[in-house]
């Protein structure tokens, strides 16, 4: 795959690119409904024999859009989904900057520069895709806007449980820590991406040291609580249990969380290493205990659950990522 960054005015001309087939949207998370999309633009590239692009922004415009939006947390950021679509064999990736120059266009012009002017010979996109200023273009205005010069391909949307798969639910989810409904949606476990650093090794004191787990980007963090979950290091991934928190039986004062993982059978030094913490079951809220002999009590029920959860899901099915 062949990424491409694009900053308004670009300078390409038709010439300078293959002919392909486009998959347009934002893309956070790259859900299943975005994965039909995709997949649907593969089918029509290779029914033409040409290839398939896929065009996403950066960064979120409502970052651009919206007054006070400075930060905005992703499911999947730019990095993820750029992996995901390599992933997905996709041909051309072009990511577009948005700016307030590139968001005044009007539906026209980006029709005429970000789709025409990029050699592209179909367009599919969901039935809720807008774009131009104001979200003035629709997939219903695209065919009056093409005037002929390339064609499209409307995706219905996605439903499950009558809901439509959206980033909106996905990050609702997220948020409430209701990590085991995420895979119906996402097609796999929700992940995070970090760097293992220095913590108050207080865990290997009372006998479950922990990996100390910094995020490396600005991703959407569950709800506070200890979780089942799963650490990739290297190329191999980890059973364990997390505490996602502020630590309240150590720390009364302490307001930024940490991710704090204890790996079973695991006593591997990974200090500094990139890691991923796969979520995969919210198992209880953190609260604060009476004594350190409570806490190191609870510590083992929660281990015992999270390794109970990680037989049953092995006996009955295969992970996902």
């Amino acid at each position: 795959m062949k990424t491409i960054h694009i900053t308004h005015p670009h300078s390409f001309n038709q010439t300078d690119l293959p002919p392909t087939v486009l998959a347009l949207g934002y893309f956070d998370g790259v859900h299943l409904g975005h994965q039909k999309v995709v997949e649907t633009a593969k089918k029509e590239a290779e029914k033409q024999g040409i290839a398939c692009s896929v065009m996403t922004f950066d960064p979120h415009p409502s970052v651009v859009l919206k007054k006070g939006v400075t930060k905005v947390e992703y499911i999947t950021p730019l990095h993820h989904k750029e992996k995901l679509f390599e992933e997905m064999d996709i041909d051309y990736l072009f990511i577009v900057n948005f700016s307030s120059e590139f968001a005044s266009l009007s539906p026209q012009q980006f029709v005429d520069e970000y789709i025409f002017g990029l050699n592209v010979k179909h367009v599919v996109a969901g039935f809720d895709f807008t774009f131009g200023r104001f979200g003035k273009g629709t997939m219903e205005t695209l065919p009056q806007q093409a005037n002929g010069r390339f064609t499209q391909t409307t995706v219905e949307k996605l439903t499950f449980n009558n809901e439509k798969v959206s980033s909106t639910v996905i990050r609702d989810l997220i948020q409430k820590g209701e990590m085991d409904q995420l895979p119906p949606l996402l097609g796999r476990f929700y992940t995070v991406k970090g760097i293992v650093v220095d913590g108050d090794k207080r865990g290997r004191t009372i006998g479950f040291p922990t990996a100390n787990v910094k995020t490396i980007d600005d991703y959407i963090i569950p709800k506070m609580g200890v979780y089942a979950v799963r650490l990739k290091v290297g190329s191999k991934w980890h059973s364990g249990v997390c505490n996602l928190g502020v630590k309240p039986t150590f720390n009364e004062d302490e307001t930024v969380p940490s991710i704090e993982v204890h790996l079973f059978d695991f006593n591997e030094d990974i200090y500094k290493e990139e890691v991923i913490v796969e979520w995969h079951k919210r198992i209880r809220s953190e609260r604060k205990f009476p004594s350190i002999d409570k806490l190191i009590q609870q510590i083992g029920q929660d281990k015992e659950e999270a390794k109970q959860y990680f037989e049953k899901i092995n006996e009955h099915t295969c992970f996902l990522s």
